[in-house]
């Protein structure tokens, strides 16, 4: 399935979704968080998998709370170590925006230059008739870069995590378009 057949399943906050993320995934999450599935990271799509609990399900499973986080150090690690090993390469062009996103979402700025490489890279191999797409995809890499550098963080994080936003942040965060 194209992504953008399925972008509001993945990009908008949905209850529904959410409890459904909830009953289906959250013993795996929790397998996951603790190393119990570590083997999956031996093949492509099994490692992509543990990448998605760990990044996206987790996010849905623990919205507007700081543990929607607490997997993206482990995903990043093995998004990492899957191109190290070039797993990235085995999977189709849609699958890989799931391998890449836990560089979008880390609050680092090299992970973020990585973000940005590897969805360029990724729209100028895919097929012409999936440029729409992956030119989206890296505008999004490129906005959360720009935050970072902006920023050091993502501001609409900041109340989940417990920290204090200054009042350029605040600015930001009041605008209409704020977040992701």
């Amino acid at each position: 399935v194209v992504i953008a057949e399925k972008a509001d399943l993945w990009w908008s906050k949905d209850p529904v979704h959410d409890r459904l993320c909830k009953q289906r995934f959250a013993d795996a999450l929790v397998a996951a968080r603790g190393g119990e599935l570590d083997e999956w990271a031996d093949s492509a799509r099994a490692r992509l998998a543990l990448i998605i609990l760990l990044d996206q399900i987790s996010r849905s499973l623990h919205r507007d709370s700081a543990e929607a986080f607490a997997g993206d150090d482990r995903a990043r690690s093995l998004a990492a170590g899957g191109i190290e090993r070039r797993q990235d390469r085995d999977l189709r062009y849609c699958e890989r925006v799931f391998f890449y996103l836990p560089f979008m979402h880390s609050e680092n700025l090299n992970d973020q230059e990585q973000s940005v490489g590897l969805y360029r890279g990724l729209l100028a191999a895919a097929p012409s008739s999936l440029e729409e797409q992956f030119s989206g995809n890296l505008d999004y890499a490129i906005a959360h870069r720009d935050l970072i550098q902006r920023f050091g963080c993502f501001p609409h994080r900041n109340a989940v995590l417990g920290r204090e936003s200054s009042a350029e942040e605040l600015a930001y965060l009041a605008e209409p378009a704020a977040g992701f």
